[in-house]
């Protein structure tokens, strides 16, 4: 497969249709580049994690987010995770505020969410590199092209909670067959936005509920 491209799971044949077109190997080749000459976000190894940890066949929520965290130590190809150990972003502490108002589940030091994601909680982000201390600076290299592809096959798998936070992830409600899915939103957790609507809005028993109803496992947050 590509340059970076090494999934051997369900998304296997996604990765083999993309990597067929010009923009997929265009952006490989982008990044072969920046990754050799600047300080890139997250380790080569880890802009896939999201399809790693969480196959196709068990995605059973989709958290979308927008770019990596662009400082230091932090992005590890998951939206809103940073390994144990690291600061928690403010975004990421916001979500952990809401966690424990929806479901009573106490805030904690941990930001590492691998354990959501081995559970089938898909923390996908739109764009899945980011240069050093400039957000959403690789936002028009490809990966919007590739991630839409990632949507378009979630839906029409069904069965599958979207949680779209800020209008960035809205902009994707139009590619979720709702008669097949469930789409849950709110404004984004981000200090700036918080209290316009993400705060009080419920999605973590809002989820299990939607799962609930189709039969599937909840998700212990």
């Amino acid at each position: 497969m590509g340059y970076y491209v090494e999934i051997n799971n369900n998304w296997e044949p996604l990765f083999r249709q993309e990597e067929k077109k010009q923009y997929f190997q265009s952006l490989l080749k982008f990044l072969k580049e920046e990754y050799s000459k600047k300080v890139i976000f997250p380790k080569k190894e880890n802009i896939f994690n999201a399809f790693k940890l969480t196959d196709l066949e068990n995605v059973k929520v989709v958290i979308l987010g927008q770019d990596p965290y662009h400082e230091i130590g932090q992005a590890q190809g998951l939206s809103f995770s940073v390994p144990k150990g690291t600061k928690l972003p403010p975004s990421l502490v916001n979500i952990y505020k809401e966690l424990e108002s929806d479901l009573g589940i106490k805030s904690k030091t941990n930001g590492d969410l691998s354990y959501w994601a081995e559970q089938g909680v898909m923390l996908l982000n739109t764009v899945l590199t980011v240069e050093e201390g400039k957000a959403n600076s690789h936002k028009d290299i490809g990966w919007l092209t590739f991630t839409l592809e990632v949507i378009k096959t979630l839906s029409k798998k069904g069965n599958i909670v979207f949680v779209l936070w800020g209008n960035n992830a809205k902009q994707y409600k139009n590619y979720i067959d709702e008669t097949k899915n469930y789409v849950i939103t709110s404004a984004h957790p981000s200090p700036f936005s918080a209290y316009s609507g993400f705060f009080g809005s419920k999605p973590f028993s809002k989820v299990n509920n939607c799962l609930q109803k189709m039969g599937k496992s909840v998700i212990d947050w």
